[in-house]
């Protein structure tokens, strides 16, 4: 058992089967991606050591960049999503790789998609280490996927509880007492 600040967690994802799905996920962008110049977009500040990992494990040539965007508060979604750093540059004609930790009701990537969509990209593909199938409400597309999980808080890997726990190498899932 882990402790961050009131909750208690217990590992759920190990740190050695999130590295082996980054590579196969790397692995499959190599091979669509070259020859594209692909922009990686990573939606911080949760997926920021999936973004990194991926891009150790990408040999194509590309390039980085973030959005910063806000919608939870404690453990649950608040519904409401807040752009707190937008796209400053242009995307318009590039191939985009959304880079997500996770995705739950599909609120915030939908907000993500139509905003990058309307920038006119040559093509845009979502790629998240987590996903939720049975908490969406809102269903958008995702290409590549770390791992499905179920429907409950989770932790680590950049993944946070009121800003504590991202640094866990391993993926931790909330303990009810």
């Amino acid at each position: 058992m882990i402790q961050v600040l009131d909750l208690k967690f217990k590992e759920y994802i190990t740190a050695e089967q999130i590295q082996a799905r980054v590579r196969e996920i790397a692995e499959e962008l190599n091979t669509k991606y070259s020859g594209k110049n692909p922009l990686f977009l990573g939606i911080l500040n949760g997926s920021f050591m999936f973004i990194a990992d991926i891009f150790k494990n990408v040999n194509i040539p590309c390039e980085v960049s973030f959005l910063k965007i806000n919608s939870y508060q404690d453990t649950s979604s608040t519904e409401k999503i807040k752009e707190l750093i937008g796209l400053n540059q242009s995307i318009e004609g590039r191939h985009v790789i959304i880079l997500e930790d996770i995705v739950d009701t599909g609120r915030t990537l939908d907000y993500i998609l139509r905003t990058v969509l309307a920038q006119k990209p040559a093509s845009v593909e979502v790629a998240t280490l987590l996903y939720k199938p049975s908490a969406t409400i809102i269903p958008v597309p995702i290409h590549y996927v770390g791992f499905e999980i179920e429907n409950q808080f989770v932790l680590g890997y950049g993944l946070d509880y009121n800003g504590y726990g991202r640094n866990s190498n391993s993926i931790l899932i909330k303990v009810d007492e």
